[in-house]
């Protein structure tokens, strides 16, 4: 399930188009209500923007990565970092108020596994934000018709709400639309097909760097046809679409 076994490359460029969204955070905010106490889990963080959003609303966050030059960027931001694997957390059962999983459960090799020790650390009372784009969220994007690999991905790499749900008993999703390109996943550029054909955008997503890496040629003959249909005023936009899933640890 995971995109790439290296984000290295990734985190040396990550933010100049993958900051916090105003979009998300919303929701995250409605998730994260109500916890016991301000310590805040952010797994799989990567360079930190979020975590670093919400410690200027008040919580104390610590950013969980497995990759050390994502780590590394969040503690240049003065973010408590903690090296481990979402799916191995390296935290004591319930010591922690709430936690949060953004855009990146589709990078590891056992989501269930994931959503597991998220809930295990969180404390009677916790809650946990889990921010991820479902295959139901995914699958009227047009970028298949450009780049058939990624209807493919979407089906294998993304669960259905559903499935999402049954592992996250009594969780809530919150739906939203991204309005913004502060976090420039790909869903968010759906509207903007002009950023998705700029490379200076798309290689900041894993989805695409992984395209180039297996599929160069589908890659450029995408990218030409997408640029084509630009200069014609044809190229397809549509507002991407997301989901965060609210979960509330009984006390």
């Amino acid at each position: 399930m995971s995109l790439l076994s290296d984000y290295a490359t990734q985190a040396q460029t990550y933010d100049e188009t993958r900051g916090a969204s105003p979009s998300i955070l919303g929701p995250l905010r409605e998730a994260l209500e109500g916890a016991p106490g301000r310590r805040l889990a952010d797994i799989g963080g990567g360079t930190g923007n979020y975590a670093r959003a919400l410690r200027d609303e008040g919580w104390n966050p610590v950013v969980i990565d497995r990759e050390p030059a994502m780590l590394a960027r969040a503690a240049a931001k003065g973010l408590d970092t903690l090296a481990g694997d979402a799916q191995q957390l390296p935290l004591d059962d319930e010591s922690i108020d709430a936690a949060m999983l953004v855009s990146m459960l589709h990078h590891v090799e056992d989501p269930s596994l994931a959503l597991a020790e998220a809930r295990r650390i969180l404390r009677p009372g916790g809650r946990l934000a889990v921010m991820v784009l479902t295959r139901e969220d995914l699958g009227e994007l047009w970028f298949g018709d450009y780049f058939p690999a990624l209807s493919e991905w979407i089906i294998s790499g993304h669960l259905t709400l559903s499935q999402l749900l049954a592992q996250l008993p009594g969780a809530r999703r919150i739906g939203f639309e991204f309005g913004d390109l502060r976090d420039a996943s790909l869903a968010a550029m759906a509207a903007y097909p002009e950023r998705v054909a700029d490379p200076r955008w798309h290689r900041q997503t894993s989805i695409f760097e992984r395209l180039q890496r297996d599929h160069p040629e589908q890659t450029r003959v995408g990218l030409a046809r997408l640029r084509a249909d630009l200069q014609a005023g044809v190229a397809p936009r549509m507002p991407g679409r997301g989901s965060v899933l609210a979960y509330l640890k009984a006390p």
